[in-house]
């Protein structure tokens, strides 16, 4: 029989690489809000897995948010690997959490990790949803899960979590996909919204989504196709049919790229929803951005929204360019320690 030393140094190496498998962020001290959010990054091209740390350690740092963050790993490795889509260890974090960010793309978690995802969706808690976040989820077909409602193709909860709660699923590439970026544009109406707080326009790198979100949504920024990958170009001005066989040009009209919505679930309790199809990496370069982010933050955890938020980086960010299995490898969730 093992002594109880033994037992004990197990149980204490077990613990630390759970441990391992994701990242804390806590306050500085005397600077926390009481607010706790978990950012889940699981997508395998717009390196969330670079992203939402470095958001966390915004919202954490600057503005006293408690924030863990979630990566899908491999469980062989323990390393972050944005192609393992099975495995999201930590999302139990979810159950004491104000708020979820999120940027999944095709994700099929085991029962066991859905649970939580699903008990915070049930509960009526609030989503910032980023770019791929639309098309969250994929089960194989012959999967038994029943969670399996979720993935975008579902054929009970039609086109999934995307299009049911957050207002919309993978469409098309509405933008020449790595050629065109994105410039966003204040939708009319909203420009007093005070999610829009400090926020004078939005520029991204990554291009721009076919999205109709339903008419429920507001619409708070609209993206403009430019001819090139730097905010100062052209807008782009060629025709191109939707989905559904519209032709209409590119920019005539403009594909929203972020909106909120209020959703209310089949438990009776109701979503707080904030979609962009933003949201890569690269694209959290962008100061205007990042402060949308962090004002929906305030908004939805119950805060009052500053006047100009602090979203200065912290720390070195150097983002990875988006593109499939461009990940860094070897990085292990420790890495992203703050220091």
């Amino acid at each position: 029989m093992k002594s109880l030393a033994a037992l004990l140094s197990a149980l204490a190496f077990t613990l630390a690489l759970q441990a391992q498998q994701w990242v804390t962020y806590t306050p500085p001290e005397g600077k926390a809000n009481g607010k706790s959010v978990v950012l889940i990054s699981g997508d395998e091209e717009y390196r969330s897995e670079e992203g939402l740390p470095q958001l966390a350690k915004i919202l954490s740092q600057r503005h006293g948010f408690k924030c863990t963050v979630v990566f899908s790993i491999n469980p062989k490795t323990g390393e972050i690997d944005p192609n393992t889509q099975t495995n999201e260890p930590g999302i139990e974090a979810l159950d004491s959490a104000d708020l979820c960010i999120m940027l999944l793309r095709f994700r099929a978690w085991p029962d066991d990790q859905m649970k939580h995802f699903a008990d915070y969706y049930l509960a009526g808690k609030p989503f910032i949803a980023l770019r791929t976040s639309t098309h969250a989820f994929s089960y194989p077909d012959a999967s038994t899960s029943v969670y399996k409602a979720y993935s975008w193709n579902g054929k009970t909860w039609p086109q999934g979590f995307g299009k049911q709660v957050l207002g919309e699923t993978w469409v098309s590439h509405w933008g020449n996909h790595k050629h065109e970026a994105t410039l966003g544009v204040v939708e009319p109406g909203s420009e007093k919204d005070k999610l829009l707080r400090g926020v004078t326009g939005l520029f991204g790198d990554t291009d721009v989504y076919e999205a109709h979100p339903p008419a429920d949504a507001k619409i708070l920024f609209r993206g403009r196709v430019l001819k090139g990958m730097s905010r100062t170009d052209e807008p782009a001005d060629y025709k191109k049919k939707t989905a559904t066989g519209v032709e209409q040009g590119v920019n005539e009209p403009m594909q929203p790229v972020v909106w909120t919505r209020e959703y209310k679930n089949e438990a009776g309790h109701t979503n707080k929803v904030f979609t962009t199809t933003m949201g890569s990496a690269t694209d959290l370069q962008d100061e205007n951005l990042r402060r949308l982010l962090v004002n929906t933050a305030f908004r939805f955890t119950g805060q009052k929204v500053p006047k100009a938020a602090d979203v200065a980086l912290v720390g070195e960010f150097h983002p990875t360019a988006y593109g499939f299995n461009g990940f860094v490898k070897g990085v292990k969730p420790a890495d992203h320690v703050l220091k």
